[in-house]
């Protein structure tokens, strides 16, 4: 059987999955009665949510063109999003071709530029299919010169440039070579995947390698390696070893299981040859980036270095008066072991202990991809205080002073918002690079940002544009350091006790500043509950009581206090706003935001001694 093997980009929402599952309906993948999840391949709650693909799947399809010939597609899914960019390159080095999918009528996105440029790079040649042709603001044709445009801009060969196009309906489940195309099945899609992309160059009779690409565990096979065979054939329980990029011997062991991908699942198989991607079980040292070899070969495989970490946050035990109340998963023990599993599966995040063994330095690239292990681990059971996110600086070669991650920023806005935005990313250090009308009223304008400025600024950036705003970051590179960056203006409202929020005062604290909580609810001693409307921090007592003393004038009517109604930070928007002394309690029910030092006196104390 023939096999192709090709990785799919598309920009979030921009019908991917949809796409996906339909090959799937069409090639017969997926049995008639068997039911088939709307999303096939964002499996994890959180992508369903957010709607983005943290990891990389990969899936499988058998297509017959009814002359006799079958063809196994295997299909990779490259993450959509910046934060995780070392994995592109990765993925991208097991495949032979890339369908780069654009919306008829947004066109190909800032964000599908960073990928889709390392696959140029490669050398990969693209097939461009334009998706969602039956929107009726589609405008296939303007898109398609876009997407020859981005091309030329990300260099592009002559080749490359010369791209076969299909025009789709993910939705609908049909594809075309013309942009009125509106039935039919995409069987125009498969002949051009057969045709289009070459098949696996391989090189059977040379000793089995194959380069770690992908990694993640098994509570029953402990770690699996997924990537492609490079030479040669693996069988069951043949004995293999791990070489790192130096071809310094890893570990050795035996491959005591070999999955292939069969539609979504994995399925147990005897043996694998070069241009196949598989999965490997049987070792517990080997991962991302290493070679599995046959243990003859000394000769590690060339593989693309891991993208530096450029962000950090402290996660600590939870040690608020309210610990324990709604997690299962409390202390420092079970803290560290749940981040040593998610370091050894995710190459890109970083742990390391501190001195009082209470906490861990967690690094990872950008606030989403911590983000998105914060709210993870919430949803298991766990309680965490975390710190305030900081930027890894690093010493510049040759001796010329610290070193910051920079982030190249495209924003996409309305034009009267043009002005706000750069000028709230000024404040940030950003220089602007690049300012261009994009159309139907809309400005793109592209900077290079020192990573620290933007911690925090997407939620004011979405209510500076009304929430009509897009940003797409990526990293850049390590450049000078810009020196201080304004943070918070404002200062924070602590609570003074214990209790529960009384609706009395929190009304009179309203003039005070913007409250972030309900009456009714649980407080403690140096809790945040609301912004000081004032650039100092202010003590106050939301747990006052109204005094029954003159009992007829009140007449009944503080009954209909009415307050505005709180202003509730996302885990996201608490991450970001707080500061060098202030904590994000996270557990399972609630996100409070709180001092570091819940103790007044400790707080002035420690105030001293900052000074």
């Amino acid at each position: 059987m023939a096999l192709r093997n090709v990785a799919i980009i598309a920009h979030v929402d921009h019908g991917k999955t949809t796409l996906v599952d339909q090959l799937f309906r069409q090639s017969g993948t997926f049995r008639d009665n068997q039911r088939v999840e709307e999303r096939a391949m964002d499996s994890n709650d959180l992508e369903k949510e957010r709607g983005i693909t943290i990891l990389a799947k990969c899936t499988s399809v058998e297509w017959d063109d009814h002359h006799g010939h079958k063809t196994r597609i295997n299909i990779v899914d490259t993450p959509g999003h910046a934060d995780f960019g070392g994995e592109v390159e990765r993925i991208l080095s097991m495949v032979d071709g890339v369908i780069l999918l654009v919306d008829a009528a947004e066109g190909p996105m800032p964000q599908t530029k960073f990928v889709t440029g390392k696959a140029l790079a490669l050398g990969l040649r693209p097939i461009v299919v334009v998706n969602k042709i039956d929107r009726p603001d589609a405008r296939p044709q303007e898109v398609l010169d876009e997407c020859f445009d981005l091309f030329v801009s990300l260099d592009a060969n002559d080749e490359q440039l010369d791209f076969p196009v299909l025009f789709a309906s993910g939705r609908n489940g049909y594809a075309g070579r013309d942009s009125d195309v509106r039935s039919g099945d995409l069987t125009p899609l498969f002949e051009t995947i057969v045709s289009h992309v070459p098949g696996p160059k391989v090189d059977l009779d040379a000793p089995f390698t194959f380069l770690v690409t992908l990694l993640d565990r098994d509570n029953f096979v402990g770690r699996i390696l997924t990537g492609r065979v490079a030479t040669g054939t693996v069988k069951l329980n043949q004995p293999i070893h791990a070489l790192d990029a130096e071809g310094k011997v890893v570990e050795t062991g035996r491959a005591s299981k070999l999955m292939a991908f069969r539609g979504l699942e994995r399925v147990p198989v005897d043996e694998a040859k070069a241009g196949d991607i598989i999965s490997i079980a049987g070792l517990t040292v080997a991962t991302v980036a290493n070679t599995i070899a046959d243990t003859s070969v000394t000769e590690p495989l060339h593989a693309q270095p891991i993208d530096p970490p450029t962000l950090s946050m402290r996660f600590a035990v939870n040690d608020s008066p309210f610990a324990g109340r709604e997690g299962s998963k409390v202390t420092s023990r079970m803290i560290r072991d749940r981040l040593l599993r998610e370091a050894e599966s995710n190459v890109a995040v970083r742990v390391t202990e501190s001195a009082d063994k209470d906490s861990f330095e967690v690094a990872g690239r950008g606030e989403l991809q911590l983000g998105v292990l914060i709210e993870t681990m919430r949803r298991e059971g766990f309680e965490l205080g975390i710190s305030r996110p900081r930027v890894l600086l690093r010493d510049a070669e040759g001796g010329g002073g610290r070193e910051e991650p920079y982030e190249t920023v495209v924003i996409d806005v309305d034009e009267e918002y043009s002005g706000t935005v750069v000028e709230k990313m000024s404040i940030r250090k950003a220089e602007l690079t690049d300012m261009r009308p994009s159309g139907a009223g809309k400005t793109r304008i592209t900077f290079s940002a020192p990573s620290r400025g933007l911690i925090g600024y997407h939620g004011e950036f979405l209510s500076d544009t009304r929430g009509t705003g897009i940003m797409n970051r990526l990293f850049e590179k390590y450049g000078p350091y810009k020196g201080t960056i304004e943070g918070r203006k404002n200062g924070v409202l602590i609570s003074n006790g214990t209790g529960e929020a009384v609706a009395y005062a929190l009304n009179a604290l309203e003039e005070r500043g913007v409250l972030m909580v309900n009456p009714g609810e649980p407080i403690y001693e140096g809790m945040i509950i609301g912004e000081n409307a004032k650039d100092d921090d202010l003590e106050v007592n939301p747990l006052k009581a109204k005094q029954l003393t003159n009992f007829r004038a009140s007449g009944g009517k503080d009954d209909a206090i009415r307050l505005t109604p709180p202003r509730k930070p996302t885990l996201e928007q608490a991450i970001a706003y707080i500061d060098e002394d202030e904590l994000v309690e996270v557990t399972p029910g609630s996100i409070r935001l709180r001092k570091r030092h819940l103790d007044p006196h400790e707080r002035k104390r420690a105030k001293r001694a900052a000074a």
